[in-house]
């Protein structure tokens, strides 16, 4: 359970650097990032996993490359359903995912996988 707090804090971090990187992804506080961060974390585990089976013959046919389609179309989703986190357009939302899930990655690898401590 803590580690998934942790996780869902550095993703808002994540979600804050991005915006900071990126001027056409704006995120207006700590608690919007957290927000989005829970919210990007539901999409990508509940719908994209169906969307990604949905559009496979698309995805075979571009050699994966619809991913990044997909990934950038759910990503300006919750751009837009959310208020104090927007992304300004299509190919913002594709390279915005893009480094999330880049500094997302950086940063869960800080997080050890190993047994606890006795």
């Amino acid at each position: 359970m803590t580690r998934l707090l942790i996780v869902w804090l550095l993703n808002a971090a994540a979600l804050m650097a991005v915006a900071y990187f990126m001027p056409s992804i704006k995120v207006t506080s700590f608690v919007s990032a957290l927000l989005a961060a829970f919210a990007l974390g539901f999409v990508n585990t509940l719908i994209r996993p169906v969307l990604t089976l949905l559009t496979l013959p698309i995805s075979i046919l571009t050699l994966g490359f619809f991913y990044l389609v997909l990934n950038g179309l759910l990503f300006w989703m919750v751009g837009k359903l959310l208020n104090g986190f927007t992304v300004d357009g299509f190919w913002a939302a594709v390279i915005g995912g893009l480094l999330y899930g880049l500094i997302s990655w950086a940063l869960a690898l800080l997080i050890p996988f190993g047994k606890k401590p006795k």
